[in-house]
């Protein structure tokens, strides 16, 4: 890794206060880019930043991703501050309620949707003019394998992620030749604090379709970032990369 790989970059991290997109904001600020960590957290994204101790490197801005015009004031001010956007890594989201379809909340269905799929739209959509005009930029959703197999008792997170995955998909094809990537990761069980809320018999279930028998970390996902953020991926985009540990068949 090259500590200067990201240097004059600067990227938006959706959900950066914790899991997977502080880490992600770790390892862009370990190759000299400079990021802006979004959450709706605003307590939370002080601390982040507090345990990042990067100084002007790092800036935070409390967003909802469902209010499409929050997001597409905040992308401006980040372009206006940092002179453009580079990367817009997305990471946000949430997981609703575990319920069988007939039972499941039509409120929370709306919200899931609303946030998981709705919410990387916004962000794309605020994002892709800015990079557009730089004709450069770096686009990674993170989805989830629920949205290859749908997970039972899930289908509100499941859809939610099917659809960022088809989203990626297309959007990459109508940037491919603007000079911006837009690519999708898919993990499986990420060792979050998100874990903290499975009981050990979940877990167990959990793991038991993993072939490697162990939960991925917030430091691999965040080495998938990193990579689909450079330059070193200049001929992958719209293209979805597993990280299950072998779990997934496609």
């Amino acid at each position: 890794m090259s500590d200067t790989e990201f240097s004059g970059r600067h990227a938006v991290i959706t959900g950066g206060a914790r899991g997977m997109g502080f880490a992600a904001a770790q390892r862009l600020l370990a190759g000299g880019a400079s990021v802006s960590l979004w959450d709706i957290n605003a307590d939370a994204l002080t601390l982040a930043a507090e345990k990042l101790d990067a100084g002007t490197a790092v800036s935070t801005r409390a967003v909802d991703i469902a209010n499409y015009a929050a997001v597409e004031a905040g992308m401006q001010a980040e372009a206006d501050a940092f002179g453009g956007i580079s990367a817009l890594v997305n990471c946000a989201g949430i997981a609703g309620v575990n319920a069988l379809v007939e039972e499941f909340p039509v409120d929370v269905w709306h919200q899931v949707m609303q946030v998981n799929l709705g919410g990387i739209f916004h962000c794309c959509r605020a994002a892709v003019p800015h990079m557009r005009a730089r004709e450069y930029g770096r686009i990674v959703n993170v989805a989830s394998v629920a949205g290859k197999e749908g997970n039972p008792n899930a289908s509100a997170y499941s859809a939610s992620k099917a659809g960022v995955i088809a989203l990626t998909k297309s959007l990459g094809k109508e940037l491919a030749t603007a000079g911006i990537t837009c690519n999708v990761i898919t993990p499986a069980v990420i060792a979050t604090e998100m874990l903290d809320d499975v009981t050990p018999q979940q877990l167990d279930y959990m793991l038991a379709k993993i072939p490697m028998g162990r939960p991925g970390t917030v430091a691999e996902v965040a080495e998938m970032v990193a990579f689909l953020a450079s330059d070193r991926a200049t001929f992958s985009t719209a293209a979805v990369f597993d990280m299950t540990g072998g779990r997934a068949t496609y």
